[in-house]
């Protein structure tokens, strides 16, 4: 017999006629604590305060419209059909990547406008960003998202995992592997490898290149096991091919960039 387990409610308070879900709480929490460790280094920087604050008023809500864009646009057979729905952003469906190419985009426009090396913005935010996105996973975790494949309950009891993770992954009468959690696991070791390789001094830009090809590894093993991944073909995630690239430009880019003499100052210059 199923056990009779029931899922976590996703809805954090309501306030009015305004429903508050547990969802943006943890991405909040996970910028939030983001933007104070970016500022904290930003500040042995000599950058103002208000830098990676006022580069979030922009980047926060871009983000959000490049992530709805990159989902729709790989979506496009649905809502071709379903226009009403592209708004809707509050029913699911963002990504991301295209979260990140809004994210990048505007700290590239921001920094020429501050005048500000990008570089140096991208080197100091890198660590932040990894662990945004751990945190941020555990809004998947709430929702129910972002699993894979089915598993037997002794299999998730034999990775010494909380039961309340276990009872989590039981959607639809099924246990699923918790693919956030092995995501979130990895991008908090990422965190902490970036923050030793703070102490490296590496050149300006290897840093946040690092954090580019790190994440991408974590990231195509994870989505091979997701159940939920947008799609290129039948067999091919798009989430694996951008990881590829990614992870392709970045090693390209590392080495252009030395070559080209374009990375000589260091990440404490």
């Amino acid at each position: 017999m199923d056990p009779d387990i029931q899922p976590l409610d996703p809805i954090a308070f309501q306030a009015g006629p305004f429903t508050v879900h547990w969802y943006g709480i943890i991405i909040g929490l996970g910028i939030a604590l983001a933007l104070l460790i970016a500022m904290r280094e930003g500040k042995k920087h000599q950058l103002h305060k208000d830098t990676f604050p006022d580069l979030l008023i922009w980047a926060i809500p871009i983000s959000i419209v490049s992530a709805r864009i990159y989902y729709v646009i790989f979506q496009w057979d649905y809502y071709s059909q379903h226009p009403e729905d592209i708004i809707r952003v509050w029913e699911g469906g963002i990504a991301i990547h295209g979260a990140l190419i809004g994210a990048v985009a505007t700290a590239i426009v921001f920094a020429k406008y501050k005048n500000i090396s990008f570089w140096k913005i991208a080197d100091i935010a890198a660590p932040s960003i990894i662990l945004g996105q751990a945190i941020g996973r555990w809004g998947n975790f709430i929702n129910q998202e972002a699993y894979g494949g089915a598993v037997s309950r002794e299999f998730l009891e034999n990775l010494l995992i909380p039961e309340f993770i276990i009872d989590q992954m039981y959607i639809n009468g099924i246990y699923h592997h918790p693919t956030f959690l092995y995501e979130s696991i990895w991008n908090l070791v990422g965190f902490a490898i970036l923050l030793l390789l703070r102490k490296v001094n590496l050149r300006r830009g290897e840093l946040f290149l690092s954090y580019v090809i790190y994440y991408s590894i974590g990231r195509f093993f994870v989505e091979g096991m997701r159940t939920d991944s947008l799609m290129l073909t039948d067999t091919l995630r798009i989430a694996q091919v951008i990881s590829l690239v990614l992870i392709a430009a970045a090693a390209a880019l590392w080495v252009y960039r030395r070559k080209a003499g374009l990375a000589n100052a260091r990440y404490y210059e």
